[in-house]
């Protein structure tokens, strides 16, 4: 900040300035139709002389405006979005989703990652979604205490995928730290940190168009002796496999 500068010298400070991202796309329809599937609404919309659109869920405004010949896969289009309320937000997301798509939509864009610790964060989690136009929504938890720093070879390798691929998008990357963990199993390896790694990597190969690394990854699940203590920590991970499952089969 320049304190020099005539508007930042006026005393007081300012209350309800609101900033809102302004997001390229290659189609205003898919975008429009795609965040109406999240519960936004169109409080503005316009084809001439540009196409261009605003979106609002609650608090929460996204305007987009159209380019020609915009190849959504080489966008740099982001923001973040801070919430008090990341797993119910998620939860919005998902639901619209199955009911638009019958599943959650994990690979290809558009797509969505799951809430997961961010090592790259502090440990506060995030979840991501890719729009039709390729720009990543970050969605970080404001309210809640970082998470603990991971302890555990499997754990700290789960940390640093999710920073690959869910913050920088570099997915094979990701992808090639799990399966080194997951090449050798070590005595005292976290039977629930397994599981999470192996639902992960299948999530990641179905980003990669990859469906028989995905099954493979779920089939080993399966074989993971959980006690009842660590298949109550893991219950939340089961469920996702069980749903990246369902999205396989219906990939078929």
């Amino acid at each position: 900040m320049c304190d020099g500068h005539p508007d930042l010298r006026r005393k007081g400070g300012m209350a309800n300035e609101v900033t809102v991202p302004l997001l390229p796309c290659a189609s205003i329809d898919d975008i429009v139709g795609f965040y109406e599937v999240l519960g936004f609404r169109t409080t503005y919309r316009q084809r001439k002389p540009n196409p261009y659109a605003a979106m609002q869920r609650e608090d929460l405004h996204l305007h987009f405006f159209e380019l020609a010949g915009f190849d959504p896969q080489q966008s740099y289009g982001s923001c973040l979005v801070l919430t008090s309320d990341i797993e119910g937000l998620h939860r919005a997301f998902a639901a619209g989703m199955r009911a638009a798509y019958g599943k959650v939509l994990v690979s290809g864009t558009p797509r969505m990652t799951r809430p997961r610790p961010r090592k790259n964060a502090d440990g506060v989690s995030g979840f991501t979604v890719i729009d039709p136009g390729g720009n990543w929504i970050r969605v970080v938890n404001q309210a809640a205490a970082p998470e603990p720093t991971p302890t555990g070879r499997l754990a700290k390798a789960l940390a640093n995928a999710v920073v690959q691929a869910d913050s920088r998008g570099e997915i094979e990357q990701a992808a090639r730290i799990l399966d080194s963990a997951l090449a050798r199993t070590q005595a005292g390896d976290d039977p629930v940190a397994r599981v999470e790694v192996l639902v992960y990597r299948a999530e990641l190969a179905m980003v990669l168009h990859d469906p028989d690394t995905a099954t493979d990854m779920l089939a080993r699940v399966e074989h993971v002796v959980l006690g009842p203590d660590e298949s109550e920590r893991a219950a939340t991970t089961l469920q996702n496999a069980t749903e990246l499952a369902a999205a396989l089969r219906s990939d078929l």
